[in-house]
């Protein structure tokens, strides 16, 4: 078991956070796939690690302090995706199409029903087929995981990346649309 020291001790930990830092925003910026939450992230991770009784010594600081980071960066996106799946963003409200709408509203609400159609049949059959069960049927990534033989994980980064591809086909529509 490697030697801990107090982090009053380790004078060191600002220098650490300092030189590394761009690693760590890297490593978490490619979970969260956002910059500016991976800058936070970090900063997180250099407050938890401040008020710590106690830090791996020197030599395996660098990889504790990536595995803080990548820990926090994780516990983020889980967060960021149960909040996404009980409340859509507000540019999913724009598609929501009334009750009584007019045959223009309707238009628009086909068109882009249409554009996520193209879009979903562009993407791997796994990939689709996972997004399918867990959006629209509602299982468990686990039990789509177990049913894919693939882990929860990559169940998790395939909805993912539909939804990213999901929103870069509606982006694109709209810049088409006078």
């Amino acid at each position: 078991m490697p030697k801990t020291i107090s982090a009053e001790q380790h004078p060191a930990l600002n220098d650490m956070f300092v030189t590394n830092r761009q690693t760590f925003i890297n490593a978490a910026a490619r979970i969260l796939g956002c910059r500016s939450h991976a800058e936070d992230v970090v900063h997180d991770a250099y407050l938890k690690l401040r008020g710590a009784a106690a830090i791996p010594g020197p030599h395996s600081q660098i990889s504790y302090l990536l595995r803080v980071v990548r820990n926090l960066a994780i516990d983020r996106y889980r967060r960021q995706a149960l909040e996404k799946r009980y409340s859509g963003s507000e540019e999913e409200g724009l598609y929501v199409c009334a009750s009584g709408a007019s045959p223009e509203g309707l238009h628009e609400s086909r068109q882009t029903l249409e554009a996520l159609s193209d879009a979903l049949s562009q993407l791997p059959e796994r990939t689709r087929y996972a997004f399918e069960m867990y959006r629209l049927q509602g299982k468990t990534q686990s039990a789509i995981a177990a049913e894919l033989g693939v882990s929860p994980t990559l169940v998790n980064f395939m909805v993912r990346d539909t939804l990213i591809h999901c929103r870069q086909a509606l982006k694109k529509m709209e810049r088409k649309e006078p």
